[in-house]
């Protein structure tokens, strides 16, 4: 693949993750709720969740900082349903799984119009308890060096509580 052909492809890239993530931002808009929620289930219990930080996507230095988090109690027994609303489905989001070593944490990528539900176990063999699950919206930025990376513009948080 010549430099021609790998820049373009770049710019094509670039400009589809922008227009998803413009389109996820249009379509919030003027909906009752100012953002879109969440939502979180286990073993009988749900709750739904506003964003922690949401940003503008074409400028990712204008965010509303809510600073919502939501608790959802769970056991080892039941897993976590996640659901996220169309509006965020529709774009570039990503799962970031917390455990108790939060070096062992994991983060899923999950490409526009795949999934708006995950379950999630709560304990893994190997990393141990789950002890939040964080969903965040994508785009693609350019940084300082021009290398292109992801920066997420939105953030819902939820911590689970264990008895």
């Amino acid at each position: 693949m010549n430099r021609l052909t790998r820049w373009l492809l770049v710019i094509v890239v670039v400009l589809a993750s922008a227009g998803a993530g413009v389109a996820a931002w249009a379509l919030t808009r003027g909906t009752e709720s100012t953002f879109p929620e969440i939502s979180a289930y286990s073993h009988g219990k749900a709750v739904r969740i506003g964003p922690y930080v949401y940003c503008n996507v074409v400028n990712l230095n204008d965010c509303q900082n809510p600073q919502t988090q939501g608790q959802l109690s769970v056991t080892e027994r039941y897993p976590v349903q996640l659901s996220v609303p169309t509006a965020i489905g529709r774009a570039p989001w990503q799962l970031l799984r917390v455990y108790e070593d939060e070096r062992n944490s994991t983060t899923t990528m999950y490409r526009p119009n795949t999934e708006l539900a995950v379950t999630i176990p709560t304990v893994d063999p190997q990393r141990g308890r789950l002890t939040g699950v964080v969903v965040q919206l994508v785009t693609l930025v350019q940084d300082q060096n021009g290398e292109l990376r992801d920066a997420p513009h939105a953030e819902w948080s939820v911590r689970l509580a264990w008895p």
